[in-house]
C-alpha cells in the first residue's frame, strides 16, 4: 500500500473523485499541494445486500 488522499472537487467536480499520490501536505492558502503528483480515478462498488463498500484507484486522469 503506498499514501494518498482524496480529491473531489464539489460543484466544479468532473464526476469523479480522485486519488492522489503522496501524503496529505497543505498550501500556504490551506489546500492540499497536488502539482505535479500522480492521480486516478476513484471507482467504488457496493453490495447490494449489505452495503459494504469498497474503493479501487486503477485508472490514471
Amino acid at each position: 500500500m503506498e499514501p494518498g488522499f482524496v480529491e473531489d472537487s464539489g460543484e466544479g467536480s468532473r464526476g469523479y473523485a480522485r486519488w492522489i499520490q503522496g501524503a496529505l501536505e497543505r498550501g500556504v492558502f490551506g489546500g492540499a499541494r497536488r502539482l505535479g503528483r500522480p492521480r486516478r480515478q476513484i471507482d467504488a462498488y457496493r453490495c447490494v445486500s449489505c452495503g459494504h463498500l469498497e474503493l479501487f484507484a486503477h485508472h490514471p486522469v
